[in-house]
């Protein structure tokens, strides 16, 4: 059988899709090779063919995933309304940054992990594995760096960070409890939790 030229580059990239989907939806270590090809109508032998080993995998799939949530958050500061209905803890101007900690820290995100954000599932595990990577330290730099940029504050120079830190670990604790009331309980506190700092006249 003839194949065309770009077969294989198009390939790989159904095996990273599909792995980054897994991987955030199982972790690494519940992610096997041999399930993952076969749901993709593939060999396991064929997947040596795009990658030298599952650790290059997890890397392409974590820039993939890093990738989607990035053009996620873009999407939603993109979207929000210009002239919405603000509080008064949240002024006009800052309804980008409210509109990212919504969509992040809402029930959908914490119940579609294989379409979400890969730091809650896969964080702990690449520090557990000895594996830190620099395609996770780029995708926290820009997180940040949105949310400092939208006036999150804790401290001189530390909001976005904090601001990403519990948005992060709320939905860990949101994704583990087993009590729905309890697990919604968490998201809608960190988003409260989570507002935008007055901005200076």
């Amino acid at each position: 059988m003839r194949y065309s030229s770009n077969h294989k580059a198009e390939t790989r990239q159904r095996i990273i899709g599909e792995a980054a989907r897994r991987f955030r939806k199982h972790g690494i270590e519940g992610t096997g090779l041999v399930p993952l090809m076969k749901a993709l109508g593939l060999t396991h032998g064929g997947f040596y063919a795009h990658f030298e080993s599952k650790d290059a995998l997890v890397q392409a799939s974590l820039e993939a995933a890093a990738e989607q949530t990035l053009e996620r958050w873009q999407a939603s500061t993109a979207a929000a309304p210009a002239d919405a209905m603000l509080t008064p803890a949240t002024p006009a101007g800052d309804e980008p940054v409210r509109a990212v900690i919504d969509d992040y820290l809402s029930a959908r995100h914490r119940d579609e992990p294989g379409e979400g954000c890969p730091l809650p599932t896969l964080a702990a595990e690449l520090g557990v594995r000895g594996q830190p990577s620099a395609t996770a330290d780029a995708m926290i730099e820009q997180m940040t760096a949105l949310l400092a940029d939208c006036h999150l504050e804790a401290g001189p120079g530390d909001g976005g960070i904090v601001a990403l830190a519990a948005m992060v670990g709320a939905l860990t604790l949101a994704r583990a409890v087993s009590d729905r009331a309890a697990s919604d309980g968490i998201l809608a506190a960190v988003r409260a939790a989570l507002q935008p700092a007055p901005r200076e006249a």
